[in-house]
Parts: structure tokens; sequence; C-alpha cells
């Protein structure tokens, strides 16, 4: 009897449980075991997955790598999709490779560079891809001289963090002072200006020696929001692309050229191999690239309604086969989301780390 193929997943979105669903509708008929690990016990990944365990937590990228490395061989996994510390594991491939496990991942080199917003918009604006104006900033000066060269062009502010993701961090300037109305409904993602300023300055002051922030800070972008889910070989080509659109609560899908050819050519020139998504905003109504995901987004589960499945297509690349059915037979209908109850596992150990990756987790930070 044979083996089964082996694929873990690390510890990733909620979402993912429908991504190895997809895996198990694989068109070959593959006896697969699916493993997965996290830290959160009640992950719906875990309850998805063949084999599921709690991860050590905390662990420094180097430590993870051990760990990773210590769990390809002891369960014989054959490809490994990492969401965790991909760029520390996507450096360290050649020595999973060795135990026969294949890093589903773009190259170091690409992880590394799409971490960083600002190098990253550099990189593009250079390839002649259309990116939106964008100022790095580290201080109140900086921000104060974003802010005025946005609003000279009619624009509205907006920062987020250099280095994160699902936008987390993100926010819109305002001139307007603080009122009780911002308390009132929903959260809002409006900041004022002015206590910014004053946030930084005081930062400033207690540290001189550090800036306070790393920001890119842009004007704000018209939708709707285009994600395009790219699925690219080994050799760096594009093999399927499909955006997925958000407008408020509506969904839908697209192939426009618009979106699609500046993904092919991202996704080409940097080598973004297996499952990546690229995301675009517009400016003055022209689609300008937003975010680049070296990873499978959390939504793109979702193209199932179009009749491909990117997900088990990436698994056929990683082990050198040809892929099918790559060619959306329809776009469907637009649609919207809404939550749905998920079953949880019964609460369980978490799985040791290797010794030397416990030691480096509870030592003690050595402060420069």
């Amino acid at each position: 009897m044979n083996d089964p193929l082996r694929i873990w997943l690390n510890r990733t979105y909620a979402e993912n449980a429908f991504f190895v669903a997809l895996l198990r509708e694989n068109a070959d008929l593959v006896d697969l075991e699916v493993h997965a690990t996290h830290v959160d016990p009640d992950s719906p990944v875990l309850r998805a997955a063949d084999v599921s365990s709690l991860e050590p937590d905390r662990l420094s990228p180097a430590a993870y790598v051990e760990f990773a490395l210590d769990y390809c061989d002891r369960h014989r996994i054959d490809l490994f999709l990492p969401r965790l510390h991909q760029l520390a594991v996507a450096e360290h491939r050649a020595e999973f490779e060795l135990l026969g496990t294949t890093v589903v991942s773009p190259p170091s080199a690409a992880i590394e560079l799409f971490s960083d917003k600002a190098t990253a918009y550099q990189a593009l604006a250079a390839a002649g891809l259309p990116v939106p104006p964008w100022w790095r900033v580290t201080d109140a000066a900086s921000l104060l001289d974003a802010v005025a060269g946005i609003e000279a062009d009619g624009g509205v502010p907006c920062l987020k963090p250099v280095s994160g993701a699902g936008g987390e961090g993100f926010r819109v300037l305002t001139r307007k002072p603080f009122s009780l109305g911002l308390l009132a409904g929903a959260p809002s993602r409006l900041v004022s200006l002015e206590q910014v300023v004053e946030a930084l300055e005081r930062a400033a002051e207690q540290r001189p020696d550090v800036p306070p922030v790393d920001w890119l800070v842009m004007p704000q972008l018209a939708g709707p929001e285009v994600s395009v889910d790219c699925l690219v070989d080994r050799s760096g080509r594009l093999r399927g692309a499909i955006g997925r659109s958000k407008e408020g609560r509506r969904r839908g899908f697209t192939l426009d050229p618009a979106y699609l050819e500046p993904a092919r050519e991202l996704a080409e020139r940097f080598e973004l191999s297996y499952l990546t998504n690229i995301q675009f905003r517009h400016q003055n109504g022209v689609p300008v690239l937003l975010d680049i995901n070296t990873r499978p987004s959390g939504g793109l589960h979702q193209l199932a309604r179009c009749g491909v499945n990117f997900p088990w297509a990436a698994m056929r690349l990683a082990l050198g086969q040809e892929p099918v059915g790559l060619n959306a037979r329809t776009l469907g209908e637009d649609y919207t989301l809404i939550s749905t109850p998920y079953p949880t596992l019964s609460r369980q150990l978490p799985i040791p780390a290797p010794r030397a990756a416990a030691e480096a987790a509870e030592a003690p930070a050595i402060l420069g």
C-alpha cells in the first residue's frame, strides 16, 4: 500500500480550513494526510486536518525552523506550506529538501522584499509597475511633510506599518479635533493628526536615539479593492490568475487585463512561485498596486465558485507535475459573505519543541 501524500500547514488563518477542504477535493483522488499546527486550540484549521497539534509558542525564527525541521522529519512531510516565519523557513529550503520535504513558498529573496512595503514600492516603481504616491515616515516631521504633500494634491492621508498584514495598523488621518462623536457607533479608523503628532513627539523625547515608528503614508485609495490570486510555477511563470473584487459587502470576480497583466508581470519578474496574492485599488480611476502577499490569501477558497482549485494545482506544481483545470469555467454571480458555525477539536496539549529551540525561547532577551 502506498503512503499518503503528507501536507503540513503551520500556524495559518482560520479561513484556510476551506483550503484544506479543497486539497481533499483534488481531481487526482490522491490519498492525503493533512497536518495542521497552531497555538490556538480552537482554530478551525486544526479540525479540518487529519493530524493536528498545538505548536510551541514564542519561538524565535531560528528556533522555529529547528522545530519545523524536526516536525517534517518525524512525520515524513512531503509538502510544507509555511505561513508563520515564512522567510526563515524559505531561507532553509535546502535543509528541508534533505529530509524529502518541499517548501511550498516563493524564494526567500521575494519574501524578504515584499515584507517591507516601502522597499517593495521602490522596486515596483523601478520595474515600471503602477504604484501610488507614498512616503516612508519615521517621526513627526516626516509625517507632516507627507501629509502636506498628499493634501496639496487633494488627497486624504492614511498610514499603515511598513511591515504587517491584514490591514493591521491602518488609519485614516483627519485634521478634525477629537470629539465624542468618534466614540459613538462602530469603531472608526479615523485618527486625529494632532494626536498622532503629539504621540510621536512624546516618543521621540523619551527615546531620542530610536525612530518612534516606521510607517508608510499615502493617499487613501478608491475602491473597489481587487485581489488577484496567482498560481506561479517553480520557474516563475504565471499559470493562472483570477481577480476577486470587494466593495462593501459585495464580492465578485474579474479577468480584466487591467489587473491581471500587472499581476502577471509582477509575479514573473519577482518569481512569486506557487500561491501569492496581489492587491489593487484605484487612483483617479487607474488600478495601482496596494499590497503583495507572498502566501495564499485567506479568501483563496472562494475561487472554487469559478470552477478552479488553485490549492491542489499548487501541490501538483510542487510535486513537479502539470496542473490541470486552471481556466475559470464561470465567473459566477456576485455574492456576499456571512459567518457560520464551525466545529472545534477537544482540548489538547502542545507538542514539545526540540530541546535547543525550547532553550532559545526561554533565554532572556539581551537589550542593546
